[in-house]
């Protein structure tokens, strides 16, 4: 936007009356002194007189102190103290005339403008006339013996001539200059009040200079030239002063962060600062140019805008005093020739580098706020689909539940797609994301106003329902949500269809979102299981909910009361007896149900978000352990079970070893048992995790070897130290061959693979020796001892078997036995049996 030039050509013309006015009410003030003047009786005297008149009111409009305001340069000179000598000893009427002609000759001579010439001489002329009209009234001239009198009356006539030349004046800078009047009036008024007070003392000197001797007249114009010199001085030093606390204000305003508001200030500041009529800043980077005045901006935009403001351009570079930066320009715009002085240009140089700074700042600042917004978005969206995330689903969930009031029920659809992984696996991981980023499409233009689609991780999806009239409109919007991802996708040419299946579940009274979600998972896995599209969240068919308790409500409690606890049971070298380690196992001692397995609540743990919490508890309770044995002369390594979502973070392999710090425990102490059924679906995302922990000396371990379905296939991805063979084998080895060949493939995977394997589940002495004659061993299992809290498993440590420390059975063979091994038996050099409790 620019500024039209209507205002411009209304001033000028308001400018051009008030100066025309002035000048004819000067020449009416002449004419009728002219006339005055041919009714008096003139000498030769008087002519000498009149050509001295001439010279005072040249000479006091000559000696000046200048200002500019913007392009125009104001003189105050001092025709007045002139004005009033010429008053105390000639008539008005000749000081009228004497003073429009001496005023008129130093104009001609200095080449005033016109306009500014004729203002000037009638103006004095007003003066005269108006001062002289005050003497006149008052009685002038009084007898020369009363001289307080005297300069009483001259007294008020000063204070007339001074009141004139304000009302005069000021005016017409203002219309000049676009300045308000009353910032005009109010500027350096107590410079112009000592200014008018010093004049009037010299004329009050001259007064009685000539009272005294005439001769002394002579000393007049050194004092005259004195106060001059001293005054301008007074005025110089007022206005460098002024000029830097104008900066200090100005360079202190330009402290802010916020870019609109730096450049803003820059501009309308600039433009009092420097009395400029225009300010334009340009920015290099994106070419962003502001441009205004004191009053306010009149253009903001793109580089190269017109502007209205013809004349005198003063620019200046906005770089740093190392002159490295250079972040713009700064403009300074006259409608006339202007030529700063050499303390304005360093005055201007100090403004730009304070603003090249701003500017930095203030870029700097919108860069990290950038920067912090997009890494706010990244840790509360997906990064595939741009969903809000399970975090962010579960604060906004949160949030929305504790302030819900009359605004309606709330309700989770959990929609899983069903068989993706085929997709995955015939077309390809690219092919995948495309079908999820579709699929994020289809759920966000089918969900309303209000609802909130968040992707939980790999094919499973979120819609947070909120503000429905009744739970039963759940079911109806949640069906609508499914049929939007009924419509094949269309991948590179290929339609391809993808089932899902939605869970749904309202808000219940306590549990809060953790339990949302969990009802809405079991709703999903019952629709799943019936073959249903949709299912809608029912407590009768809750299994996961312990005697219909709402375990995801009680979980916080527990955890925050330590109702958790672990046992430990031992892992025992199968010949000899002695322990080679210790398994922790979860406990919830629930105050009015007792021990609860941790079958029973592992999976509601999972699904509430209080896993890191309870991980890191059980860790914490196992390394203790841990640090007691090895303080006690029991160094043996514990195993600790690892939920395949706690792989899911990668800031899970610095917790653990912080924790090993902590307990000033070896890596090697700490066995990691993964689930391979529950890790294989996620070995892309746990890789980096796993070879951390693997790199850093933590031991880890594959846990239910054999129960899943690509156990090869796991080994080739997971580097793993230690194999675990499934209780359900080592039950069933005696009256079954294929359970037989299962420990016996498993062992010799293990030794070709240098691997240790441990047998769990061993219960019967029987079952001990013949996984000892196929080559395994290390077992555990109820035979050695059941699960035990730490302080009663050390006492069993030091107690021992047959009397030996660190025994927990008696050896399979006497010491100096022949004993025939099966071939291949041994375990290449890293079995567990080589880490034998001390005696």
């Amino acid at each position: 936007m620019t500024r039209p030039n209507t205002g411009k050509t209304e001033a000028e013309r308001r400018l051009t009356l008030h100066v025309g006015l002035v000048c004819v009410v000067a020449a009416v003030a002449a004419v009728v002194s002219l006339h005055a003047l041919t009714e008096l009786d003139l000498s030769g005297e008087d002519l000498a007189l009149s050509l001295s008149l001439v010279f005072m009111a040249a000479l006091g409009v000559t000696i000046k102190w200048r200002i500019r305001i913007r392009a125009t340069v104001h003189a105050i000179s001092w025709s007045e103290t002139a004005i009033i000598l010429s008053l105390a000893v000639a008539p008005t009427s000749l000081v009228v005339l004497t003073t429009g002609l001496g005023v008129t000759i130093a104009l001609l001579l200095i080449k005033l403008p016109p306009l500014k010439a004729a203002f000037g001489v009638a103006k004095s002329m007003l003066l005269a006339a108006g001062a002289g009209a005050t003497l006149h009234a008052l009685g002038w001239p009084p007898p020369p013996t009363e001289f307080p009198h005297v300069v009483g009356l001259i007294g008020l006539a000063y204070a007339v001539a001074v009141v004139l030349d304000e009302l005069l004046t000021l005016p017409v800078i203002a219309l000049a200059t676009g300045t308000r009047l009353g910032h005009l009036f109010r500027e350096d008024l107590g410079m112009r009040l000592t200014s008018a007070v010093a004049r009037f003392v010299l004329i009050v000197t001259t007064l009685l200079i000539l009272r005294a001797d005439p001769r002394l007249l002579l000393a007049v114009p050194p004092l005259v030239l004195s106060l001059h010199l001293l005054y301008s001085n007074r005025v110089k030093a007022r206005t460098e002063q002024q000029a830097w606390q104008r900066l200090a204000r100005t360079t202190d305003a330009l402290n802010v962060v916020d870019l609109d508001k730096v450049l803003t200030t820059a501009v309308t500041q600039a433009a009092e600062l420097f009395s400029a009529d225009e300010v334009e800043v340009e920015l290099r980077d994106g070419g962003r140019t502001v441009r205004g005045g004191a009053g306010a901006i009149t253009y903001d935009g793109p580089a190269g805008g017109p502007t209205s403001t013809d004349g005198t351009v003063v620019a200046a570079a906005l770089e740093g005093h190392d002159r490295t930066a250079d972040v713009g320009v700064l403009r300074l715009r006259f409608r006339g020739p202007v030529q700063l002085s050499e303390r304005e240009q360093y005055t201007l140089r100090t403004f730009a580098s304070a603003l090249c700074t701003a500017v930095r700042n203030a870029q700097a600042y919108a860069e990290l706020a950038r920067v912090a917004d997009e890494h706010a978005y990244a840790a509360t969206h997906d990064a595939l689909t741009g969903l809000a995330n399970r975090r962010h689903l579960l604060d906004q969930g949160t949030e929305h539940l504790n302030t819900r009031h009359a605004d309606g029920v709330a309700a989770l659809v959990l929609i899983d797609l069903n068989h993706f992984k085929e997709v995955n696996d015939t077309l390809g991981h690219a092919a995948g994301d495309q079908v999820l980023v579709q699929v994020a499409e289809r759920l966000r233009a089918a969900a309303q106003e209000g609802d909130l689609v968040a992707r939980l991780g790999g094919d499973e999806f979120a819609v947070l329902l909120r503000g429905l009239p009744a739970p039963a409109v759940a079911a109806h919007r949640a069906e609508t949500l499914l049929a939007a991802l009924h419509e094949p996708f269309d991948l590179d040419g290929m339609r391809i269809s993808v089932e899902a299946s939605g869970g749904i579940a309202a808000a219940p009274a306590t549990g809060g979102m953790p339990e949302l979600l969990r009802r809405a998972d079991v709703a999903m896995y019952q629709a799943k299981r019936a073959g249903q599209r949709t299912s809608t969240y029912a407590p009768t068919r809750d299994t996961a909910d312990l005697g219909r308790l709402t375990l995801g409500g009680e979980l916080p409690r527990a955890v925050a009361d330590h109702e958790f606890t672990v046992n430990f049971q031992p892992i025992v070298d199968l010949g000899s007896g002695r322990v080679t380690g210790a398994e922790a196992l979860a406990r919830w001692r629930h105050p009015v149900h007792g021990v609860i397995d941790p079958l029973r609540f592992l999976e509601a743990v999972e699904r509430s978000g209080l896993l890191p919490a309870f991980a890191e508890a059980i860790l914490d309770e196992a390394l203790l352990a841990a640090s007691a044995w090895r303080e006690a002369g029991f160094d043996v390594p514990v195993a600790v079970n690892v939920s395949p979502r706690s792989l899911l973070d990668a800031r899970f392999p610095g917790s653990v070893l912080a924790r090993l710090r902590a307990h000033d425990l070896p890596p090697d102490r700490l066995v990691l048992e993964l689930t391979e059924t529950l890790t294989l679906s996620q070995l892309d995302v746990v890789d980096r995790v796993l070879s951390r922990l693997r790199d850093e000396g933590v031991r880890l371990a594959l846990d239910d070897f054999g129960t899943g379905y690509s156990s090869l296939s796991l080994l080739s991805r997971i580097p793993v130290h230690e194999l675990k063979i499934d209780r359900s084998f080592v039950t069933a080895m005696e009256g079954s061959a294929e359970a037989a060949a299962v420990i016996r493939s498993t062992l010799d995977l293990g030794r070709s693979l240098g691997l240790d394997v441990v047998a769990e589940g061993v219960e019967s002495e029987p079952q001990r020796r013949a996984l000892w004659e196929l080559g395994c061993t290390a077992g555990q299992g109820h035979l050695f001892a059941r699960p035990m809290p730490a302080g009663t498993l050390l006492a069993a440590f030091r107690r021992g078997s047959g009397g030996s420390p660190g025994a927990l059975a008696p050896p399979l063979h006497d010491a100096g036995a022949v004993i025939r091994l099966a071939p291949g038996r041994r375990q290449g050099g890293r079995g567990r049996a080589d880490r034998h409790l001390p005696a």
